[in-house]
């Protein structure tokens, strides 16, 4: 029976437990002591404090929890640390309690959002109780992963709600909490109910600690000839992960039956980017490599293999500690120091136990190892004097290999210490911006009285108080000045002593909080020039979280670029290295978008809060006529194709959400759908999840494996395919104008493609009667592409922009629809370039 159907008549504590515990029972589960332990005070109506090791079921604690809400007819929050994660348990709680009773928020999706049971982000959960305070409709808050409380730009998200909402019974969660004496404490006082520590169960799979000095291929041998695979290898860069799978594919660790039923589970996935490719390579190994650079459903796939038990190691890095469900009988740590983005340092107690907890299955495992090898310089001294033996006079001689400069070194007796030590103690991470003055003033009562209560009743020591009311006061005459508040003379009908005088948009504290700007900036463009849809990406693109892998590599190839012209312009090498400075990653529209923010600003001083980042992303690939791959390639992103693909798939949604169809021209048209396709042919899950979250009682065809790769053809989207098509024939427009005739020549897609020597002779009839090729936003309009559409083939001719403006040359071609849908791209062989 669904956990619905077992809500009790009448909803007292014992008969909640047992109901629960009963529907527990008919699907097998057993609850842990601890669990029975931290139900029963759930249904009591105290908050708890969960903090039980991984494994140890503390979803199972979380789903009594909303459960006993429902019987309350209480409305229940669920906040996890990211979309992922909260998307996940979305759908894992609508299978428990029907679609209708569950609805996610994430700020970029929302979703029965009315639900009694709604999974949403720490920062929805915050932004809600800074607007509506102890008025807010909820019952019951669980929160999920609640060591985010100490990270350092998202804690206050995490501290917000309990400070906020005293009316709600909490439910905070986590393996690395760390000593919990204040929040135990401070909740009990702030909402009047017990709280409940549990934190003394044992792990159900113990584990098993072991330090090795051996290489480390030596220990993986090791391990896998002892049953303790699979074995998760643990790095502290998405480079080292790979190198590392590359590495270990000289090894022998499957036999031909397994290599055979890892090759019929991987079916006809298709592997389609460099790095695609390699990953195949690996997992036939049974290697995995599981980052957060790689694409969803390279990861997917990882997974999966791993859950089925079919493969032996996995390359990764430390995100595995954060929800995923990868099964792992062992954790070998590569190092146990790691740079954390300023400097490096020694894992801190909470990184190791986290990353640790993965090891041990339950229910699979009866024991879970963590390894941890000794510095390779440390490693390959032990090698040099083992080699020398007992001789005393030849361990004297052996020359010992010193730790690279700057290395932070570790040993046995560190990670003894490392196990040994507690989580460090969470520390407060509260923050005053403009968002959360104007929900505080926006609601009802006496605002000053409210923002009194979060900047001196926060976790903060008084210190720190006393800078976020400096802050405060600051923002707030801010407010005044701009107009955007005002103070009341008198309290009005519903307590106000201040208001404010605009409307907010209902989450502009959330997820693209400048999409407001970007309409306004909207009706700075002129529709009718032939850069419109362009530049309309541009104005999208400014408002999204800037990619710094992408960015970073757009200004190494544009630094790489302009060294290049100034060498062969014969400048110096002092004044090469100062030019260099002013060369940046390309960001069009710059100055008028920064201008219109610096103005919007004035007026809607929150975004104060939120940079604008002029950029192109998007706009660069779709002006460089390239597909995903060779984007990838051309930036040398192989490593970070997943967050280009994330990347594309946000600019695709903010042009979907944002842009109001009447601003839409059909050039623009073409250009969303042809980033929507471009996503969906590299990666379909991305889009795909987001699409489901509309339907979630849709069924997926085919199970999970085949859902990895339902792509349709590429072909079936005539838009934009039309654009794929323009984009391969303005590529040569854009060749021929710099008479590139060797590159042309190399873009031979099909027989009978022209090569450079036939392409020479057509463009040099060309530049007898003119001067140039025109490649401007002109040259590249639909307008100048002629299409003849026939079954199973397109006849093609691109216009060329000649100075007099005949437009009477062209590139003609034709188009392979089949060769297209093999491929994922638009296939097509030049039959001439001539004039009509």
């Amino acid at each position: 029976m669904s956990l619905i159907d077992a809500l009790p008549a009448e909803p007292d504590p014992d008969s909640l437990f047992e109901a629960f515990a009963s529907w527990a029972e008919e699907r097998g589960l057993t609850l842990y002591p601890h669990q029975e332990e931290s139900l029963i005070e759930v249904v009591s109506g105290s908050n708890v404090i969960l903090n039980t090791p991984t494994g140890s079921g503390k979803s199972m604690v979380a789903t009594g929890a909303l459960f006993a809400a429902l019987s309350r007819n209480e409305c229940a929050f669920y906040t996890a640390p990211i979309k992922a994660l909260v998307s996940e348990k979305f759908f894992d709680l609508c299978a428990i309690f029907g679609t209708d009773n569950v609805g996610m928020m994430t700020g970029d999706a929302s979703v029965n959002a009315d639900a009694p049971i709604v999974c949403c982000t720490a920062e929805v959960l915050a932004q809600i109780a800074l607007a509506e305070g102890a008025r807010a409709d909820i019952g019951t808050v669980v929160m999920d992963e609640f060591h985010f409380y100490g990270e350092a730009d998202r804690g206050w998200a995490w501290q917000v709600p309990l400070l906020e909402l005293p009316q709600c019974q909490f439910l905070l969660m986590s393996a690395t909490l760390g000593d919990v004496s204040r929040f135990e404490e401070d909740l009990r006082r702030r909402t009047g109910r017990a709280t409940a520590v549990v934190a003394s169960a044992e792990r159900p799979v113990p584990l098993y600690y072991d330090y090795r000095v051996t290489p480390l291929h030596e220990t993986l041998e090791e391990l896998l000839s002892d049953g303790q695979a699979p074995v998760y290898i643990v790095h502290f860069t998405q480079a080292q992960a790979v190198e590392r799978a590359q590495s270990l594919t000289s090894i022998n660790m499957c036999s031909k039956a397994e290599k055979a039923a890892i090759s019929d589970e991987i079916g006809a996935f298709r592997f389609t980017t460099k790095f695609g490719r390699n990953l195949s390579r690996y997992v036939r190994h049974g290697i995995g490599v599981h980052h957060a650079g790689m694409l969803p459903k390279y990861r997917r796939l990882v997974e999966r293999l791993a859950q089925r038990g079919l493969l032996k190691v996995i390359c990764g890095t430390d995100t595995l500690g954060v929800g995923v469900n990868v099964p792992i009988r062992t954790v070998l740590f590569t190092a146990l120091s790691k740079y954390d983005g300023v400097r490096v340092r020694r894992l801190r107690a909470r990184e190791f136990h986290q990353i640790s907890g993965r090891a041990g299955r339950a229910g699979f495992d009866t024991v879970g190892n963590v390894v941890a090898q000794a510095p390779e310089h440390v490693v390959e001294n032990e090698k040099a004097l083992a080699k020398a033996g007992g001789d005393a006079k030849k361990r004297r001689k052996v020359v010992r290999k010193k730790a690279p400069e700057g290395f932070v070194s570790w040993d046995r007796s560190a990670f003894e210490k490392l196990i040994a030590a507690d989580p460090e103690p969470l520390t407060s991470r509260f923050r005053v911006s403009n968002a959360m003055l104007l929900s505080v003033i926006g609601r009802p009562g006496n605002c000053f009285a409210a923002m009194k209560h979060l900047l001196t009743e926060n976790h903060d020591d008084r210190r720190s108080q006393r800078r976020h009311i400096s802050e405060a006061i600051a923002i707030y005459r801010s407010l005044l000045d701009g107009g955007i508040v005002e103070a009341l003379p008198e309290p009005d009908e519903q307590g106000r002593t201040a208001r404010l005088t605009v409307d907010l948009q209902a989450d502009f504290a959330l997820n693209q909080p400048l999409s407001t700007f970007a309409l306004a900036a909207l009706e700075l463009l002129d529709a009718e020039s032939p850069s419109y849809a362009l530049d309309v990406l541009t104005v999208v693109e400014s408002i999204l979280d800037d990619p710094r892998q992408i960015l970073g590599a757009q200004l190494n190839k544009a630094r790489g670029e302009a060294v290049q012209r100034m060498k062969m312009d014969g400048i110096e090498y002092e004044e090469r290295m100062e030019r260099l400075e002013e060369v940046d990653y390309p960001k069009p529209l710059e100055e008028l978008l920064d201008h219109a923010y610096e103005v919007y600003r004035r007026g809607h001083p929150w975004v104060g809060d939120h940079p604008l980042r002029p950029k192109s992303v998007a706009r660069d690939m779709f002006e460089r006529t390239m597909t995903f791959t060779e984007y990838v390639g051309f930036y040398e992103l192989a490593r970070s194709e997943g967050l280009v693909l994330r990347y594309l798939a946000s600019a695709y949604k903010a042009l979907n959400q944002t842009v109001p169809d009447d601003a839409k021209t059909e050039e623009l048209h073409d250009l969303v759908e042809w980033l929507g396709e471009l996503v969906r042919q590299v990666d379909s899950s991305l889009l795909d999840e987001w699409e489901r979250l509309t339907n979630p009682e849709q069924e997926t065809p085919g199970g999970e494996a085949e859902a990895e790769e339902r792509v349709r053809p590429v072909t079936a989207n005539t838009r934009a395919f039309r654009v794929l098509v323009r984009n391969e024939m303005f590529r040569r427009v854009e060749l021929a104008a710099r008479r590139r005739y060797a590159e042309l020549g190399r873009l031979a897609d099909a027989d009978g493609a022209w090569d450079a020597e036939e392409w020479e002779e057509a463009l040099e009839a060309y530049f007898d009667e003119h001067e140039e090729i025109g490649v401007g936003p002109d040259a590249r309009g639909p307008q100048m592409l002629l299409i003849e559409q026939e079954t199973g083939l397109w006849r093609v001719r691109q216009i060329i922009a000649d100075p007099a403006g005949d437009h009477d040359w062209g590139i003609s071609a034709e188009v392979d629809l089949e060769a297209s849908d093999e491929e994922g791209r638009a296939v097509l062989a030049v039959t001439g370039v001539d004039r009509l």
